[in-house]
């Protein structure tokens, strides 16, 4: 119990001390961060970045694109009667819900 009244003292002092030094600090810190974030040269760099990670994620999605394209590919010729190369449901053939794709269609047999 001794050691219980001693920590509750303790974490009620820095508590204490910390709210003090702790508002101080806090504007300190938000006035040097809106320093920063308003710097012409981290404004660039920020460009800059945002340039390459544009870039970066369309080359990831025509990677992606590619793998599907050939991941699709292999299933097609493993699978008998798919016929489908791309995502849009024509006339005729159901969608992934096995409706059909227009009122009064039938879904399409792909067994």
């Amino acid at each position: 119990m001794k050691y219980r009244a001693v920590f509750l003292a303790g974490a009620a002092a820095g508590y204490v001390l910390g709210t003090r030094a702790g508002q101080e600090r806090y504007e300190q810190i938000k006035r040097l961060s809106r320093r920063v974030a308003e710097n012409p040269t981290v404004q660039e760099a920020a460009g800059v970045l945002r340039a390459q990670a544009g870039e970066f994620a369309g080359t990831a999605r025509q990677k992606v694109g590619d793998k599907v394209q050939t991941v699709s590919g292999k299933v097609q010729e493993k699978v008998p009667g798919i016929r489908r190369t791309d995502h849009s449901t024509p006339a005729g053939t159901a969608d992934r819900s096995g409706h059909a794709a227009h009122p009064g269609d039938e879904p399409a047999d792909i067994t």
